[in-house]
């Protein structure tokens, strides 16, 4: 492992001898174009290994300079970039550790990850009846103030865990704990919440309530509400439990952000966004505590995808209100285009049914959310705009109907570079591989998820068939059609483990695999195409490739150091990467030697010290996490 950094303040000409001396013949430094003054830096990074990102075919550069507005000025050798140098640049001693892009996070939902801190958490874990009882018991003695009305919100149920396998999920279970407060179990995978009857008669939910729209009420043969909602179903009872406290609430953001800098991220595009998160974000940046940059993607009810025109001016309005915030991009609009695709839910859209448990044919092809000419008309109108679309499709049914309505817009507007995108990609049919590339379209894929565990395998295989199921995950398929990818985490569904996402899309494995890779003769990717998937990648989705993604020069010093190699490790070490530094802008945001670093590492289990039902739910599938957060509450 590389030693600690060695950060100092010294003369202009001390130090960087030596350390090019090292490596006679190092890359000569790279400077932007047409600069006529040679401006000093802040900063200067040496003895280090620096992956730029960049098309040069030369050795990793030794050296990397950053000016004062946070800018790159140069790369290359120690001894081409102390040129750079001025009489308060500071120095890090890199002592020989690598250097890269910070890690741009194409799908996930930080709002949404702190308040989940505001909650007890059942861990992700599968429980029998009793046990889970006896676990939300504590809650309800760790909470005996708030009875007999406040609610008991229990985060990270798993909705396939109820312990004997086909134990059903009902009211009545829960009704039996011995209070008269309403009890909600959120689910980890976002589309499914648990309620006890006095939460669904707080909400007035009953055998004659409708289903609403992307929504279903479960039912028990009579009719009757068993308690359980899928997707925005739980909107029926979220709207009835009260926010957190706003000071609260920031403070747990503030330290969530904290956290994913922690881990090297440098941007988020949250996938999820409503007005109270924009407010959550401006509040965050007035107080100094906003460090990613952010592309927030603003939802779209269902009923807003069905007219275009009155969806464009409301989010054409939370620009105009929220469009100042600094550290805010403004740009994506996010849809929801079908569920999820394991057992029970079932409800990602798919072309040819879905099989019953011995494998024959059911009526079920999953729930679609808008039509291909609804989806058709919104993708026109906002392609028109300037907007992006960012559009949730897991089954293959929903990925040609995300394509279809991106290539009407295509047709009328002409290629106009929005980089409209189609996140999760669970499922995706061969002959639509080569439309990606064709219709400019990018692929946003979690591939922590590309391993064999109970949700590839136990709730997926036998509905699926073998050959859909060697279908899963199509990254490098996708690749070799030329389709541009990039990489997101859809945190907080999975605990944030930025490197063994990345290590997992190389092996197809991970960490927390139960039962080995799935398929990697056919899907894992390179090294090289997982770094730059969540790089370089991200940033093109985002389109903030002018800004960051690469270290060259008149970029943002937007940049991890890291205790080792990433492109030379054996692959599974890549899983256990430690970041050392985390600068954005060129100013640090995590310092791992620093008191708050050590906090924050302490904070954060790594794989091998999670507990093992933790690590074996590690992959849970799907959540697009803000389905799981109404209008009015953090992110959505």
């Amino acid at each position: 492992m590389t030693p600690e950094l060695s950060r100092r303040h010294l003369m202009a000409a001390a130090g960087l001898g030596a350390a090019a001396a090292l490596v006679p013949g190092a890359p000569a430094a790279a400077a932007p174009a047409g600069t006529k003054t040679r401006r000093s830096a802040a900063l200067i990074i040496h003895d280090a290994r620096v992956l730029t990102g960049g098309r040069s075919s030369g050795r990793p550069a030794e050296a990397l300079a950053v000016g004062r507005d946070g800018r790159i000025l140069a790369t290359g050798s120690s001894h081409a970039v102390r040129r750079f140098a001025g009489r308060d640049t500071e120095y890090l001693d890199a002592r020989g550790a690598t250097v890269m892009s910070g890690i741009i996070d194409g799908h996930a939902h930080p709002l949404g990850a702190a308040e989940r801190t505001l909650n007890p958490s059942l861990q992700h874990e599968s429980y029998t009846v009793p046990r889970l009882q006896e676990t939300l018991r504590g809650f309800l003695a760790d909470s005996a103030a708030d009875e007999p009305d406040g609610w008991l919100v229990a985060e990270d149920w798993n909705p396939i865990g109820l312990l004997p396998t086909g134990t059903v999920s009902h009211h009545t279970l829960l009704d039996a704990l011995p209070t008269r407060r309403p009890v909600a179990l959120v689910g980890n995978d976002g589309h499914n919440m648990w309620v006890n009857r006095r939460a669904l008669d707080i909400a007035g939910i009953t055998a004659a309530t409708p289903d609403p729209p992307g929504g279903e009420i479960v039912r028990a043969a009579d009719g009757s509400p068993t308690g359980v909602l899928k997707d925005d179903a739980q909107d029926l009872i979220r709207r009835h439990i009260p926010g957190p406290d706003e000071a609260r609430l920031l403070d747990a953001c503030a330290r969530t952000l904290r956290q994913a800098a922690a881990q090297g991220i440098t941007a988020f595009m949250d996938a999820l966004v409503t007005p109270s998160g924009l407010d959550t974000y401006a509040a965050l940046s007035r107080s100094g505590r906003l460090l990613q940059r952010i592309a927030p993607a603003v939802r779209l009810e269902t009923e807003q995808v069905k007219n275009p025109s009155e969806a464009l001016a409301y989010v054409r309005d939370l620009r105009r209100r929220h469009g100042g915030v600094a550290g805010l991009h403004f740009g994506v609009a996010k849809v929801f285009l079908d569920g999820v695709i394991e057992y029970p839910a079932q409800t990602a859209a798919l072309l040819r049914p879905y099989l019953d448990e011995q494998g024959r044919p059911t009526d079920n092809r999953g729930d679609l959310y808008a039509s291909s000419a609804e989806f058709g008309r919104l993708a026109t109108v906002f392609d028109r705009a300037g907007w992006q679309l960012h559009a949730h499709a897991i089954g293959d049914r929903a990925v040609r109907t995300a394509l279809d309505g991106y290539e009407t817009a295509l047709r009328a507007n002409g290629r106009r570079g929005n980089r409209h995108t189609i996140a999760h990609l669970q499922l995706v049919h061969p002959d639509d591989f080569a439309r990606f590339r064709r219709l400019g379209v990018v692929a946003c894929m979690q591939l922590q998820w590309a391993t064999r565990n109970t949700w590839t395998m136990e709730a997926l295989a036998p509905y699926l068939g073998p050959d859909r199921h060697r279908l899963l995950y199509p990254a490098r398929s996708l690749e070799r059609h030329g389709a541009a990818l990039s990489g997101g985490s859809d945190w907080p569904v999975d605990p944030l483990h930025t490197w063994n996402q990345i290590r997992t899309a190389v092996d197809r494995e991970g960490a927390d695999s139960e039962q080995g890779a799935l398929y990697p003769e056919r899907e894992a990717l390179s090294r090289a195409s997982a770094l730059r998937l969540h790089t370089a990648g991200s940033a093109h989705q985002l389109r903030l490739d002018h800004l960051t993604g690469h270290l060259t020069p008149g970029r943002a010093a937007d940049l991890v150091v890291l205790d080792r190699d990433v492109t030379r490790v054996p692959v599974r070490e890549i899983s256990d990467t430690q970041v050392r530094l985390t600068l954005i802008d060129g100013k640090p945001a995590y310092e791992a030697d620093s008191a708050s670093g050590t906090a924050l590492r302490s904070a954060a289990p790594s794989p091998e010290n999670r507990p093992a039902a933790l690590r074996a739910i590690h992959t849970n599938r799907h959540a697009h996490c803000g389905c799981a957060h109404p209008p009015g509450r953090g992110d959505g």
